[in-house]
């Protein structure tokens, strides 16, 4: 029986359902970047120039987590300032205030650091170094007053 005239839907049978166009998920490291995708479906990678914006994205967004550890140790430092510079009675209202704040850093730091992490478990080599690129960057210009050793291990 000839099938060639027959519709079989969406099944795909002569261009392997776009199996060539899939994110590629490597449990080992590598440097291709053959159908790579990071994190989503959505961040696939198909070209040269769409690896450079890639790159260059990740670099900024390790970038902006320094950035926002920054922020977070201004913010806590000017708390700090406020509660020492005011009478005892008015603490409990700016500490808890503060406290709720700094809870909301710290949740924001915390789920940034593990879509980091997340980033860099692509394996990819172009795509570890571009995290590690934008750390150094990010601790360059925004960890003026920071010590360079971190407080935890995977974020």
């Amino acid at each position: 029986m000839n099938h060639a005239g027959m519709d079989h839907g969406d099944m795909g049978h002569g261009d392997h359902g776009g199996m060539e166009d899939m994110c590629s998920m490597s449990m080992l490291f590598t440097w291709d970047t053959t159908n790579l995708c990071i994190v989503f479906r959505q961040w696939h990678i198909r070209s040269t120039p769409g690896l450079i914006f890639s790159l260059v994205a990740v670099v900024l967004l390790a970038m902006g987590y320094e950035a926002l550890r920054a922020l977070s140790r201004r913010f806590e430092a000017s708390v700090d300032r406020r509660m020492s510079a005011l009478p005892r009675s008015s603490h409990p209202n700016i500490g808890k205030q503060g406290h709720l704040i700094k809870a909301v850093f710290y949740g924001v730091q915390t789920f940034y650091a593990f879509m980091l992490m997340l980033i860099f478990m692509t394996y990819n080599g172009w795509v570890m170094l571009a995290v590690s690129l934008g750390a150094f960057l990010g601790y360059l210009f925004f960890g003026h007053c920071t010590s360079a050793t971190k407080d935890n291990a995977c974020h």
